[in-house]
This record gives structure tokens, C-alpha cells and sequence, in this order.
């Protein structure tokens, strides 16, 4: 299947399976003609000797200088390589695909006034899976300067530039929304996964189920919520649990019974950061921007990508305490006392070994970590003593984005352990039924980590787990 780009239609699916999997890209027909027309606009422009930013003048405080037509090549061609500042690591290839496929969805629309030749070459780049060295590092996030110059450049390096055509290849948040778009595509799976393990955890607590009462949804109608429920009841379909006199407590400790209500939580606001990346991936992140109604180019600021910026910040806040709680459940779960089973979960009471006590420490670690990626970064400012103070605003759109990403990671090797850890109580419980997806994600960890007996050393790879996690196996 071919992702087809026309600057309107483009999907956080899409991105993943471009970035990822490699599948072939092309533009649209509509979108080669919207292009030309936006390319013929800027070409009247400058025939007129319009006054537009970066297109007869210079940019940033430079602004005051004019550029005449026939310095145009020289002049695009400095500004790529004057904004070649990136620092750090190469990004991840697939962050970088991300970007060019964002880039050339952006132009698809039309409304950067590039020649389509421009958009066909990132297409071509992207089938031949050639990767440009892009470095990681060095954008505050009002447009992603930096690294769109190191992608620029590698693209692009023996190509004259026409005018507006440097500018429109720097002046985008292009690398900050591919890579959300990838990092939110993660989040989906790891939330998913989340109520699967939470699921396990209830039967290995021998949990109370009116917590997924229909009427928790009805009384309090969070979309997010009754997702959730309906997921949750989903997975435990035909478990032990539903049985008159399975719950072992009248309430559960509250990271068992709020399951529903933290999760919906995170969907929540893992729909409204969906909802801001559908706008972004297809929308106009330039400036200036054509507009073709009045035959004009015009200064804006749509690179300002606060929108998608905070609610990034927004995901990873209502992700940590999902995180939190799942750690907290596989811990409970290794309590004698609130499980009624042997501590640390060992094969019988009255063992010396900790059994898998001493992987509540690593997760409890791998929450702390996950948990400081949640800092807000978007309301970080930035200091307005660069460029005559004219360039004071700042989002870390990037960072945004990168720690959702790391954050993800983190929470993937959590609920690898609680699913062994569940495993390992559903088994010392004497392997009652499981719910139909409960007990399908039970079957999947036992095919990769055998229940510890007395006397077996703590499982010392986790790895296939994590992958099963990571693959999204475990959350269909």
C-alpha cells in the first residue's frame, strides 16, 4: 500500500508506517498542480519586487537587508548552510523519515511556494531509503531550524535553490511533529498494553470487579473512561473473578480499584494529543505564507507549534501516574500480607530467596526515570537578548516529543515486569480461569519466562518480554 500526500489527509498511522516499515511514498495529482500554483504566486511576487521576508530580504535580524533576484541561489544556499548549528547524536532513522514525510506532506499543500521538484526529491529519498545525517539537538522549537538544515543540506547539496525555497525547506516544525507523531503512536500501544497487564493484575490480586460496574461510566460519562471499562471488561471476559465470592477484599488498595479511572485519564488526554497532531501533520507551518485568494506572500507565525507542544506535555503527565500505579500493583503483588500469597512471590512460604522481590527495585527505578520525563517544557522561555530580541519565544516542541518517546520506552520495560510478576501470582493462586485476554497475555509471557520454582535463579532476561510489549502482540 502507498501513502499518497496531498497536505491534507496524512495520519499518525501513516507517519509509522512510512518511518518504519518503509512503505512507499507519492504525491498526489492534485498536489503537484496545488504546488505549481503556489510556485507561479511566488514567482509573480518576485517579478512585482514585492518586500517579503526571507525572499527579497534576509532573515531573522537581517530582515533589513534586501536580497536582489540574481543573489537569490547564493542566498538560499548560505541560509541552509549558515543554520547547519545542530549538536548531539544523529537522530534515530526513524525520526528522521518522520520529518521528510511531514516536510513533504507540507509542501504537498501548496502553500510553501516550492517548485514540486522540491517534494519529489524528499519523496524519492524516502522510497530509496536513503537516511540523511540529521544531529539531534538544537531546536527550541519555533521551527526546527537546525536539524531541517542538516536535512536540507544532505538532500539538497547539489540542487540550486530557487527563491523561497531555502526558507520553506527551514521555517517548519517538521522534525518535532514526525517525531510526535511517532512517540504518540507508541503511547497508544503502551496504554493499550497497560490495561492488558492491569487485567492480569486484578486476577493475581483476586481483585474486586465492581470497580468495572457499568454504572462508573454512566454517573461520570469521561470518554476516556468508558473505554477503558469496556477494554478492562473485555479482557476479563469469563475470569474466575466474576464468580460470586471470588473477591477476596470488599475494596482493593487504590491503584487496583482506580484502574478504569487512571487510564481512562490517560486516554484521554492521549485523544486530545491525537486530535492536535491531525491538525498539525497536514496543516501550514510556514513563514511567510502565499496566499493564493490575494496574490500575495504575508509575514505569520505558524511555526509556533505551542498547540501540539502542550498537549504533549499534557500526555506525559496523564501517562506518569498510569506508570506509577502499575508499579505500585506489581509491588503490592509480592506482599505476603495484602496477597495471601508467599512473599516475594517465592514457589512456598518459609523460603530464604527473595524470589522476584528484586524486581520491584528495577521498576521502581524505571518509574522514577519515566516519571521526571513528565516536567511540562513547553513554558520553558527563552532568553530575548538573541537576535535584537526579536526571537523571544520558545517551546521545546523537540524535547516534547523526545521525552514522550524515552518515557514510552521506560513504561514498555515496567509492564514487562508486572506481567511476569502477575504471571508468577496467577500461577500460585492454582491457575484459575482467566479472562479470554487476560489469559491469552499469560500464555504469551509463560512462552517466554517459565514460572520460578523453588530453587530457580530470578529470570535474568527480560528482553523477550519488553519485545512483546514493544511489538503490540500483546495489546491486540
Amino acid at each position: 500500500m502507498t501513502v499518497s500526500l496531498d497536505g491534507r489527509g496524512l495520519t499518525v498511522e501513516d507517519v509509522a508506517r512510512v518511518a518504519r516499515g518503509r512503505e512507499r511514498v507519492e504525491l498526489a495529482t492534485d498536489a503537484v498542480a496545488a504546488m505549481r500554483e503556489g510556485r507561479a504566486l511566488v514567482e509573480r511576487a518576485l517579478e512585482r519586487g514585492d518586500v517579503v521576508y526571507g525572499l527579497s530580504t534576509g532573515v531573522g535580524v537581517r530582515k533589513r537587508v534586501a536580497v536582489d533576484v540574481v543573489d537569490q541561489s547564493d542566498f538560499n544556499r548560505a541560509m541552509i548552510l549558515n543554520h547547519r548549528v545542530g549538536q548531539g547524536p544523529p537522530a534515530p532513522e526513524d525520526v528522521v523519515r518522520a520529518a521528510m514525510l511531514q516536510l513533504a506532506n507540507s509542501f504537498a499543500r501548496g502553500t510553501a511556494g516550492v517548485r514540486p521538484e522540491i517534494a519529489e526529491r524528499i519523496v524519492d529519498s524516502l522510497n530509496d531509503a536513503r537516511v540523511p545525517h540529521v544531529r539531534l539537538l538544537g531546536s527550541v522549537g519555533q521551527a526546527d531550524l537546525p536539524p531541517l538544515a542538516d536535512l536540507a543540506y544532505e538532500l539538497f547539496g547539489d540542487v540550486e535553490l530557487a527563491a523561497k525555497e531555502g526558507i520553506a525547506l527551514l521555517n517548519s516544525n517538521a522534525f518535532s511533529t514526525g517525531s510526535a507523531a511517532l512517540a504518540t503512536g507508541d503511547c497508544t500501544r503502551l496504554v493499550r498494553t497497560l490495561d492488558v497487564a492491569a487485567a492480569l493484575d486484578l486476577e493475581a490480586f483476586a481483585a474486586n470487579l465492581t470497580l468495572l460496574h457499568a454504572a462508573v461510566a454512566e454517573t461520570r460519562p469521561y470518554p476516556g473512561l468508558r473505554a477503558a471499562l469496556a477494554s478492562l471488561t473485555e479482557l476479563l471476559a469469563g475470569s474466575y473473578l466474576w464468580e460470586e465470592g471470588a473477591a477476596r477484599n470488599l475494596q482493593d488498595p487504590l491503584t487496583f480499584r482506580c484502574v478504569p479511572q487512571v487510564h481512562g485519564a490517560a486516554r484521554d488526554a492521549l485523544a486530545f494529543a491525537e486530535g492536535q497532531l491531525e491538525i498539525e501533520l497536514n496543516a501550514s507551518q510556514e513563514n511567510p505564507l502565499p496566499i493564493a485568494l490575494e496574490d500575495r506572500i504575508v509575514s505569520v507565525a505558524n511555526f509556533e507549534i505551542l498547540p501540539l507542544a502542550a498537549a504533549l506535555d499534557f500526555l506525559r503527565i496523564a501517562l506518569a501516574p498510569a506508570l506509577t500505579s502499575a508499579c505500585e500493583r506489581l509491588l503490592k503483588l509480592m506482599h505476603a500480607p495484602l496477597t495471601g500469597l508467599p512473599e516475594g512471590l517465592a514457589a512456598r512460604s518459609g523460603l530464604a530467596e527473595n524470589s522476584l522481590y528484586e524486581f520491584g527495585v528495577t521498576a521502581q527505578a524505571l518509574t522514577a526515570e519515566a516519571r521526571l520525563l513528565a516536567q511540562p517544557v513547553s513554558f520553558e522561555l527563552a532568553s530575548s537578548s538573541h537576535a535584537e530580541g526579536i526571537e523571544d519565544r520558545m517551546t521545546l516542541a523537540p524535547l516534547g516529543a523526545r521525552r514522550l518517546g524515552e518515557m514510552v520506552a521506560l513504561g514498555e520495560r515496567v509492564v514487562a515486569i508486572e506481567l511476569v510478576i502477575a504471571a508468577q501470582a496467577v500461577d500460585l493462586r492454582g491457575r484459575r480461569p482467566l479472562g479470554a485476554g487476560s489469559g491469552r497475555a499469560y500464555d504469551l509471557v509463560r512462552e517466554r519466562v517459565p514460572f520460578m520454582g523453588e530453587g530457580d535463579p530470578i529470570p535474568q532476561d527480560l528482553e523477550p518480554v519488553v519485545e512483546l510489549v514493544r511489538s503490540g502482540s500483546m495489546a491486540q
